[in-house]
């Protein structure tokens, strides 16, 4: 098929270089920002590619009303919205840009860890509220720690590079092997739990990782730990959270995500009345809340849209 002839479906807003390098190369490209998903999938069979960021879920019944469909581009991480195995089934190919925001989460982390071993947050409303506390306030230094990363892809490999500067011993866990670098030793989970100081997230959302962080996994830590989670909420029963934080297991929680957050990422499940952790998160004051903006930068808008482009091309 010629590139003139392929369509392509936008969802979502994006940066506009992302249209406007499609256009260039010869691609047809048609917005609907405001379609309800039924409306979308009543005319999805007219497209041969689709460009979405979280607005909704594409599902079994989605993909089977797409009849032409040859890709789906997401502008973003994580493919958790698209049902992957029925779309790789009918040979649809899949495309993330993991690349375009992995720098973006890797400061995003630090900078929360820094806040957190140094107070500065709760510092910084103190000094606010015209209370001069120093002692209350002193912090602990990065210098010496061991950094646990569970997840060593895109993002906790921009992070372990971050980290390189601080006198640390880096280890990370995961699932596949030989991911290890000169960054990060790969070692075991249960190496992992025994020797670190701080905890920090890079992994997606799946079946093996839901609710992975719970009250059994957090008590297997020799040590009491910092926690950083910039990947996804529901990855941390939030509950069993709270309950370490209370009892000192964890030393403070830096959360740019959160179990309560809807799929599209841009609401919290919140109806009448906050749920009992939640409440606890908003008041703690060795809790950092962040609404999902770790890969949101201003370089990363652009550079997502740059990844999305350049694997589109490619598969042409």
């Amino acid at each position: 098929m010629s590139i003139k002839d392929v369509k392509i479906l936008h969802i979502d807003s994006n940066h506009p270089l992302l249209w406007e390098q499609l256009e260039q190369v010869g691609f047809q490209n048609e917005a609907d920002f405001t379609s309800s998903k039924t409306e979308i999938e009543a005319k999805i069979q007219n497209y041969q590619g689709i460009v979405i960021r979280s607005r909704f879920k594409i599902d079994k019944a989605f993909i089977d009303k797409a009849t032409n469909l040859k890709f789906i581009a997401r502008v973003g991480a994580g493919l958790e919205s698209i049902d992957c195995d029925y779309a790789e089934s009918k040979n649809i190919h899949l495309i993330a840009a993991p690349e375009g925001n992995r720098n973006a989460v890797g400061e995003h982390a630090l900078g929360m860890l820094l806040s957190l071993m140094n107070k500065l947050n709760r510092a910084d409303k103190l000094v606010r509220e015209g209370k001069w506390i120093r002692e209350g306030n002193r912090g602990y230094e990065l210098e010496g720690k061991t950094i646990g990363l569970i997840g060593y892809g895109n993002m906790g490999k921009s992070f372990a590079k971050k980290l390189r500067g601080f006198d640390v011993e880096v280890l990370c866990y995961d699932i596949l092997p030989a991911v290890g670098d000169a960054n990060a030793k790969q070692v075991s989970l249960p190496e992992l739990q025994q020797k670190a100081d701080v905890l920090s997230l890079h992994i997606p959302w799946t079946t093996l990782t839901d609710k992975m962080i719970n009250t059994n996994f957090i008590n297997a830590f020799a040590k009491p730990f910092w926690f950083i989670n910039t990947s996804r909420g529901k990855n941390v029963v939030t509950d069993d959270l709270v309950l370490a934080l209370e009892s000192g297991k964890i030393l403070g929680a830096g959360l740019d995500v959160l179990e309560y957050e809807k799929l599209s990422f841009e609401n919290l499940f919140i109806d009448t009345e906050k749920p009992k952790a939640f409440d606890y998160l908003l008041q703690a004051e060795n809790v950092l809340l962040t609404p999902h903006i770790a890969g949101w930068t201003f370089e990363s808008h652009q550079k997502l849209a740059q990844v999305i482009v350049d694997k589109i091309k490619k598969l042409y």
